[in-house]
């Protein structure tokens, strides 16, 4: 399993995300995910850059990692041949490192267009289109597409990479795995559901990178890192469903306002010691997933966290995962 390294754009701002990228890179990390927000979570991350612009930025202080949108909403922010443009621009800036993560996306970020906010089965449909006329405008040539959601008229894309950019996508579950397997290249996904892997296999013969998410806050203090991820992470024990649906950070601040230190710490793997976390990444190794992106808590705490992650960390990764 390859090992990789989120750019959170709710934690950090642009400069400090392009000079971790170059620090994670020298650090060993084999790949580099980018969040792609309008608000952040909560107020207490206090960041939301725009992700395209950091990505060119990225791209020229990198030279090995591959790079990912971790994930990208086609469908209401942006138009789907919007995201193409942006996706092969990335991919030429970066010489064939980029990959184009795409998800239903949040109301979190979507509602700032003032076009409401969609049920999830809509959604998907949104997404099924939008994936379909990217995967078109890479193609090359003219595109028109009429849809029961978006149209295109004669788009084209004039700076084509000479590698295609993959496409990966957003699953939770059985449904989603069938409706996009059969058109991305690679899974996206956050929980280590062996069953999501095995679906999305049977449609791609085994040959298809899986990637997943491990939140973690390393802190030489264990209560620091305890209270540092309640305080900017606390969000992520509503699970999706409801993350989806709540429209912004004081909505999370109020869906969360019972969720405890202890609750965090159970969940995300907190202080110096550093098998809990490799005892977090088994599960991904084990349901099939080919990449697992960690997330340091906590924009300030990054240096330390690379320090350690190129001395220790990363090691003792590979070796569990029999690399």
């Amino acid at each position: 399993m390859s090992v990789g390294y989120t750019l959170m754009t709710e934690q950090a701002g642009p400069t400090d995300l392009v000079r971790h990228a170059a620090m994670a890179e020298r650090a060993g990390f084999d790949f580099e995910v980018m969040s792609d927000h309008y608000f952040p979570w909560l107020d207490e991350q206090g960041h939301s850059p725009n992700a395209w612009s950091v990505l060119g930025a990225v791209t020229q202080a990198t030279e090995r990692v591959e790079l990912m949108t971790f994930v990208t909403c086609p469908t209401m922010r942006y138009h789907p041949a919007v995201v193409a443009q942006q996706a092969a621009t990335v991919q030429l800036l970066s010489g064939n490192r980029f990959t184009l993560g795409v998800g239903a996306g949040e109301n979190l970020n979507e509602h700032v267009v003032g076009r409401g906010w969609p049920p999830a089965n809509v959604r998907h449909e949104l997404l099924a289109e939008a994936v379909q006329i990217i995967a078109g405008l890479f193609d090359g040539g003219y595109l028109d597409y009429a849809g029961k959601h978006f149209r295109v008229d004669s788009a084209k894309l004039w700076d084509l990479p000479e590698i295609r950019v993959p496409i990966a996508v957003a699953v939770s579950g059985e449904q989603s795995v069938r409706a996009f397997a059969p058109l991305a290249d690679a899974m996206i996904a956050v929980e280590p559901k062996p069953e999501l892997c095995k679906g999305w296999d049977e449609l791609h013969d085994g040959d298809s990178p899986k990637v997943g998410q491990l939140p973690v806050c390393w802190d030489s203090d264990r209560k620091a890192a305890v209270r540092r991820a309640h305080e900017q992470f606390r969000w992520f024990g509503g699970g999706w469903k409801v993350n989806a649906e709540l429209p912004g950070p004081p909505a999370f601040d109020a869906a969360t306002q019972f969720v405890t230190e202890e609750d965090v710490a159970a969940a995300i793997p907190c202080g110096p010691d550093l098998d809990p976390i490799v005892d977090a990444a088994k599960p991904f190794w084990e349901a099939g997933f080919t990449h697992l992106a960690l997330v340091q808590i906590g924009g300030r705490h990054q240096e330390e966290f690379l320090d350690v992650a190129e001395r220790r960390l990363l090691p003792a990764l590979r070796e569990a995962g029999g690399r």
